[in-house]
């Protein structure tokens, strides 16, 4: 009788989670059958404002000045190279 009532817990959580997956499914196609027109309208601004982003978020501003003007000289990149090589630190 006890080894019943262990699993008992474990079956309603596994049910509500399908229940719940059921209602979200549901949820989403009424919402995209009813406010499909207004989605596909706004595709091409969320085009435009994506591109800001992606220049933002994506390459994490890589060459825009990072070394704020000091420039490195080939010698310095070659010693920071070697120092690699060798398992130096500075």
């Amino acid at each position: 009788m006890r080894e019943h009532n262990q699993h008992e817990p474990a079956r309603r959580q596994s049910r509500s989670k399908w229940v719940l997956a059921g209602f979200l499914l549901v949820a989403a196609y009424f919402l995209w059958t009813e406010h499909q027109a207004h989605l596909i309208g706004a595709l091409p601004y969320l085009l435009l404002l994506a591109c800001p982003l992606m220049h933002l978020f994506h390459h994490g501003h890589g060459g825009h000045g990072h070394h704020h003007g000091h420039r490195s000289s080939s010698a310095d990149r070659e010693t920071s190279r070697n120092r690699g090589q060798t398992g130096e630190e500075s």
